[in-house]
């Protein structure tokens, strides 16, 4: 794999096209209009507005067959697509990417629109966006992936992946699917030897991918914010996060709100509510409690409202959605649904709409120690402000379970005011190195620590 050493230096997730960035409507909530006339000049703006991708490097893992193009606009219906800018380059200006004296960055694999990872015992699963497609990567036992296979295509949304005893749970908006031992399965198509810790597999080489079990088929359907990251907490159970499908608006029981449920589907309950649209959380490694990002609402001005880090010290607690954002920003239209003084304001503010999505505590030893415990967050980036942030990985630093401090680690997918790149997930692997997924760029990087 290539590898770049890099030079000592230190809102929405679904943005609409450009030019709507100067268009300020009266009030944003998302609708689509209705008129043909527009219905067909919106589809052909978001379609020329989508990046297009050439021919991946041929050093890193591809896919083993080329994005369908009947799927490749799965999701126009939940918002317009990522902003118009650079064409994203075959070889990607690695060189372009700032962190701290030490650490190095290579491209790991070429995954189209890669967005939430889950990992197995020696497999690598990646989430998709408007793609609807899973892929499977089998790495071999020095966690390098072999190939990179489709497992799922043709689902709507299904960003969110997590892997639970030999099992791995796709969402799909409404629904809940698992896919049984599908590592063995992923292992069997490279044609050798399963890795460490995979069963031999009773599939060949040319075996077509598992069959899907519905858990669920009934959470909500609504598009927009639709799309339901993935994970299992220490309690054993599922956590599924529902945003809220608007901008602003007051939402029902089951919408801006985190539920979990039991590994079977049964026994929903709402863990959180008063959250806007969450893509991203994860357990403290000591108190194993949650902590989440949470995307702030659209047309407040470029600097209102903060996007949020939100701590949940317990089951029930609400965070303030839609009336207060920001810990103490009355919202203008719903503020008085509630106040900021009975909403649990946010552990850290982070920037103003830098489309926080995943987000880890980082856990390893590869990184020096100063990392370690401390909180990780692609920022996938603006649309809507006039000059453009985010488009980087930042780093909280907590002391006493408080967060203290919030600065940039990764920077440099903006190029001359547009993207190159959007990071949208984190994972850390095995050895501590650090996995970031981009889904403008369909590409997973590694982050490893080089020493001085």
């Amino acid at each position: 794999m290539r590898t770049v050493t890099i030079p000592s230096c230190f809102h929405s997730d679904n943005p609409p096209a450009p030019h709507a960035a100067t268009l300020r409507p009266a009030r944003c909530t998302g609708a689509v209009p209705t008129t043909p006339f527009r219905r067909i000049a919106l589809l052909w703006l978001a379609l020329l507005a989508l990046p297009v991708h050439a021919a991946a490097v041929s050093v890193p893992p591809q896919p083993d067959a080329p994005l369908a193009a009947s799927r490749a606009v799965v999701a126009l219906s939940v918002a317009p697509p990522a902003p118009a800018a650079l064409a994203v380059p075959d070889d990607l200006p690695l060189g372009e990417l700032r962190l701290p004296p030490g650490f190095t960055v290579e491209l790991y694999a070429r995954v189209p629109n890669a967005r939430q990872m889950a990992l197995g015992t020696r497999t690598l699963f990646v989430g998709s966006l408007r793609a609807g497609l899973v892929h499977a990567l089998p790495l071999d036992d020095a966690l390098r992936p072999m190939r990179v296979l489709r497992l799922a295509e043709g689902l709507t949304l299904p960003a969110g992946v997590t892997f639970h005893e030999v099992a791995l749970y796709v969402s799909a908006v409404s629904r809940l699917l698992r896919y049984d031992r599908v590592e063995e399965w992923a292992h069997a198509r490279t044609g050798a030897a399963p890795a460490s810790g995979v069963a031999a597999p009773a599939s060949g080489p040319t075996s077509p991918p598992p069959s899907p079990t519905v858990v669920r088929d009934d959470l909500p359907s609504e598009t927009h914010h639709g799309a339901k990251v993935l994970g299992f907490g220490p309690d054993g159970l599922l956590y599924v996060p529902v945003g809220a499908p608007c901008n602003i608006c007051r939402t029902g029981p089951r919408h801006g709100v985190i539920l979990r449920m039991r590994a079977d589907g049964t026994g929903e309950e709402v863990f959180a509510r008063g959250v806007r649209n969450t893509v991203g959380f994860d357990w403290h490694p000591e108190t194993r409690e949650l902590w989440f990002t949470d995307n702030g609402r659209d047309w407040l001005g470029d600097n209102l409202p903060p996007d949020e880090l939100n701590h949940a010290a317990g089951a029930g607690l609400d965070f303030g959605f839609p009336y207060c954002h920001g810990g103490t920003i009355a919202d203008p239209e719903y503020g008085t649904l509630g106040t900021c003084a009975a909403a649990t304001p946010p552990a850290r503010n982070l920037g103003p709409h830098v489309a926080s999505l995943g987000m880890i505590f980082y856990t390893g030893r590869q990184f020096p120690a100063e990392y370690r415990g401390q909180v990780f967050i692609a920022e996938h980036g603006s649309w809507n402000r006039s000059a453009r942030i985010g488009y980087r990985v930042t780093l909280v630093r907590l002391e006493g379970g408080k967060a203290v401090s919030y600065e940039p680690f990764a920077e440099g997918w903006l190029r001359d005011g547009g993207p190159w790149g959007r990071p949208a997930a984190l994972l850390m692997l095995p050895d501590g190195s650090l996995l970031v997924a981009d889904d403008y760029a369909g590409a997973i990087y590694r982050i490893r620590y080089a020493g001085r």
